[in-house]
């Protein structure tokens, strides 16, 4: 439906002020939609959760935006494992393909302690793990607070991206406007890559990340060699 042309750094900074008049305005509401929507985009596998955790680390601040990313991800990914749990969930299995098998083994080792794991390591996909955990009849009990405490990490990274990004808005139109009045608007146009949010406290911020899935492994080892 062309929805995700939307989910753009471009259209954030296009609107930026109407978003920033409208969630002045009605703070509780705003966090509310925002969260709305996370728990959405988590139920429809629907890509670019972190630049949604970016924009509520630019709308709300860093710690407010952290919290509402963090309870609409959780929120959303407990309602699509319970749909997985029931008939469509034999659907989805078949989307998934052969991925879905190599995850089912590591949960029933010890569920809790897989899934915190999967959750602090931000490159498997978050719809397979919720999948997974689904059709291994995880309970609920154990996948909320896994999921809870496992995306703290990533949801506080990228929300504190967000909060430097109307810095870069800022740059970025103004270099926009000195290349309009030299060579004509329609010569000129914002451009927002994603690569520009990259800065050295971001990289620390990353690297702290990575520490953290680190966690895990370590915690095994030593309960193993007891």
């Amino acid at each position: 439906m062309g929805w995700h042309h939307y989910l753009s750094l471009r259209n954030l900074a296009e609107h930026r002020e109407g978003l920033r008049l409208y969630t002045e305005a009605h703070p509780v509401f705003s966090i509310l939609i925002f969260m709305g929507v996370y728990a959405l985009a988590v139920m429809l596998s629907f890509p670019g959760a972190g630049l949604i955790t970016i924009t509520g680390g630019f709308l709300f601040g860093w710690i407010e935006g952290a919290v509402g990313a963090l309870l609409g991800a959780t929120l959303g990914a407990c309602i699509i494992f319970e749909v997985a749990k029931s008939s469509f969930g034999s659907f989805l299995a078949r989307r998934a393909g052969p991925k879905l098998a190599r995850f089912q083994e590591g949960f029933h080792r010890n569920a809790f302690s897989y899934l915190l794991f999967l959750r602090l390591v931000p490159v498997f996909p978050f719809w397979l793990i919720n999948l997974a955990a689904a059709l291994t009849g995880l309970p609920l009990r154990i996948f909320a607070p896994a999921t809870f405490i496992g995306i703290i990490p990533a949801c506080l990274v990228y929300a504190y991206v967000g909060r430097g990004l109307d810095g870069l808005i800022s740059r970025q139109l103004a270099a926009q406007a000195a290349c309009a009045a030299q060579n004509g608007a329609e010569n000129c146009s914002l451009e927002l890559p994603l690569s520009s949010l990259i800065t050295p406290d971001i990289l620390l911020a990353f690297a702290a990340l990575g520490l953290m899935a680190l966690v895990p492994m370590a915690v095994k080892r030593v309960w193993g060699s007891r």
